[in-house]
């Protein structure tokens, strides 16, 4: 026995050759699993707890993700969401699945009641969704989940069935949401806009009355630390917003909040790229696409290019005057390829100033200026680094000749990504994790940027468009 134990017992402090220790999982591999842990059977939450439904543009960022892992899926994503669309155009930025318990997310279904009170405007029967929307990335989306697996795509007729859902998408987006007058798209909540709690949004939220606290109960808070979350005052005003929307039967028109954002435009005019190369994928023409792209980009140049700032900044369209804050939002136009090459200068001087700090003091791109009033390194788009932001902007910064630059916040994102558990989003000094873990579009989006190096640059093909192929 004494001999049996010798050979079966273990030096204290030494591992054996035969028995390593388990190698840690892969990037990779941990990215695939929190979508795969996150996957419905048709589409993916963006987390289990505070997300447990179906969100528009997180859904367009995954499929972009999940195009590395399974095309198919991909596909499945954004056709899940796109049956979703009213008969009006609008892709709503929830649907709701109805396995979920009401009081598990809010605002609920039942506060949105879309098929009774988005009836006028064509909302589904047999689903429910929210009345809003989110920024229009589906339509790049989708064309990047087609280069995955062009034969798939054909053969399932992918893409014959997504255009003209894609293209009455953007129709409403053009017809509908010009509030301005200026050829813009404007969002009617903050929510529409994606980066909801921005203080952006704080010259026009003033002018609304907040709805009573007593009115709701936020769901929010029961996930995340209400330091990191929007204000009871903010939420207020969101709820009241979008209470006197579904009020009116969803109709489009001047409101206490209607604004024109770079970013929302910004991610328009790379889909209306995107829907030419459907066009021609598809057999018919894309040229006047691309024509009413380069006419959008004009008009995101006239209508919202602040030189003093040197950035773009949102307009309030009620007030008819730019907002003077700083948010991410006024980065994304760098993404565009027909953006005058000084703004484009200009730009990337602005992401690596004081202001934002890439390559400097931040690890990852800021949601909001560092030197803001308003900055806070850890609420809610206050402050924070998000992973789609920051993709966006290594797009950019390849496609306009800064691959040093793109380089180094590639590395950096996926570090973070890593050490952070996929987070919701990150203190953008430290990449310390704030809001949720396990965080679908931060996974997704790291798929994407370990797979095949990013295209060449502004006089290469264009990066965001055509993949990384």
């Amino acid at each position: 026995m004494d001999r049996i134990a010798q050979l079966t017992t273990r030096p204290a402090g030494r591992e054996i050759a035969y028995d390593p220790a388990a190698a840690p999982p892969s990037l990779q591999v941990r990215a695939a699993q929190v979508l795969e842990g996150n996957w419905t059977g048709t589409s993916t939450v963006p987390s289990r707890n505070l997300y447990p439904h179906q969100w528009s543009w997180d859904s367009a960022f995954i499929a972009i993700g999940l195009r590395h892992l399974s095309p198919l899926r991909a596909q499945t994503e954004l056709e899940t969401l796109l049956a979703a669309q009213w008969a009006d155009g609008r892709i709503p930025h929830i649907v709701f699945n109805p396995s979920v318990p009401l009081d598990a997310y809010f605002p609920s279904p039942d506060f949105w009641r879309s098929s009774t009170a988005g009836s006028a405007a064509g909302a589904p029967r047999t689903v429910q969704t929210s009345g809003i929307v989110q920024p229009p990335v589906h339509a790049l989306a989708a064309w990047l989940v087609h280069l995955a697996d062009p034969g798939l795509s054909r053969a399932r007729g992918f893409l014959t069935r997504a255009y003209p859902r894609l293209a009455a998408w953007h129709g409403y987006l053009l017809n509908r949401r010009d509030l301005g007058g200026g050829g813009l798209v404007s969002v009617v909540h903050p929510w529409e806009q994606g980066m909801d709690n921005s203080p952006c949004w704080d010259r026009p939220l003033s002018r609304v009355t907040p709805a009573p606290a007593r009115s709701f109960r936020r769901a929010d808070l029961d996930h995340g630390a209400p330091e990191d979350r929007p204000t009871d005052l903010d939420y207020g005003r969101y709820v009241r917003l979008a209470a006197d929307y579904r009020d009116r039967g969803y109709a489009d028109g001047p409101g206490d909040f209607a604004v024109e954002d770079p970013a929302f435009n910004a991610l328009l005019v790379a889909s209306e790229y995107a829907l030419a190369r459907i066009a021609h994928e598809l057999g018919a023409r894309g040229p006047a696409r691309e024509a009413r792209a380069k006419r959008l980009t004009a008009a995101l140049v006239e209508r919202l290019w602040e030189p003093a700032a040197g950035m773009f900044l949102c307009r309030d369209v009620r007030a008819g005057e730019l907002i003077p804050e700083r948010g991410v939002s006024g980065l994304i136009p760098l993404l565009l390829p027909d953006l005058p090459r000084d703004l484009a200068a200009t730009l990337v001087r602005t992401v690596c100033g004081p202001h934002f700090g890439l390559g400097g003091t931040t690890r990852l791109v800021p949601s909001y200026d560092l030197l803001g009033d308003a900055f806070d390194p850890h609420r809610y788009w206050r402050g924070p680094a998000w992973f789609n932001t920051n993709w966006l902007l290594e797009r950019g910064l390849r496609l306009h000749g800064e691959r040093g630059r793109a380089d180094a916040l590639r590395k950096g994102m996926l570090h973070t990504a890593g050490a952070s558990g996929f987070a919701e989003y990150v203190d953008p000094y430290t990449a310390q994790a704030c809001g949720v873990t396990g965080f679908g579009w931060s996974a997704a989006l790291t798929l994407d940027l370990l797979h095949d190096r990013p295209a060449r640059g502004r006089n290469g093909h264009t990066a965001i468009m055509e993949g990384d192929r």
